[in-house]
């Protein structure tokens, strides 16, 4: 069994079709708003005028998030009820019948990925499609791109096989969940947050 399952994500590749959110929306009835997998888009850069000519230095790449199942997952430490655990393979859940609805697992998560269920009163977010991935078959988001600019498995076979990218803006700093996701950088990809980047599309995410 694997020690820690994770997600694979290849900026470069990534076309911003939202493919991946859609089939996560189907396959897991996802009709109130709720987005357990968002596509950001990441654009920056100006024209610049050298001499009697114009140049720029613009960019735009898409980051397609989710859950992470994060070794250190902030979202089971401070959930009072113990409805989140962590599977043996690093698979991280929630217990719809434990889950009070404190909402304390969506203010801990850096990434924002347990939302509140509205019609149920308690939180739901990514399970990495557990039942697809026992039954031995890959996550929909992962199987649906048309791109293959995502893929899981196990984070030592991911990292030996794409390399150990971990830091890429807008997300937050892995060092403060050791998130299970590698990524293949866009060429223009921001690293960290050095300000010539911004989310262009924050309403829809």
């Amino acid at each position: 069994m694997a020690n820690q399952l994770g997600f694979y994500v290849n900026l470069s590749a990534c076309s911003g079709c939202k493919a991946c959110q859609i089939a996560c929306q189907d396959k897991n009835d996802l009709q109130d708003g709720r987005k357990w997998r968002r596509v950001v888009e990441v654009e920056g850069g100006e024209w610049l005028k050298v001499g009697e000519a114009w140049t720029h230095n613009i960019f735009s790449y898409y980051v397609s998030t989710a859950c992470y199942h994060c070794e250190n997952p902030p979202c089971m430490d401070v959930c009072p009820a113990n409805a989140i655990t962590k599977r043996d393979d690093g698979i991280v859940l929630i217990d719809e019948d434990k889950c009070i609805g404190c909402r304390y697992c969506e203010w801990a998560c850096p990434y924002g990925a347990p939302q509140l269920n509205d019609s149920t009163g308690v939180m739901t977010k990514c399970d990495l499609c557990h039942d697809y991935v026992d039954a031995g078959q890959k996550p929909a988001c992962v199987s649906v791109c048309p791109m293959r600019a995502l893929d899981f498995g196990d984070m030592d076979e991911l990292r030996a096989k794409y390399g150990e990218v971990e830091n890429v803006y807008p997300l937050p700093d892995p060092a403060m969940t050791r998130p299970a996701a590698v990524f293949k950088p866009h060429k223009d990809t921001v690293l960290t947050d050095s300000g010539s980047a911004t989310i262009v599309n924050g309403e829809e995410i």
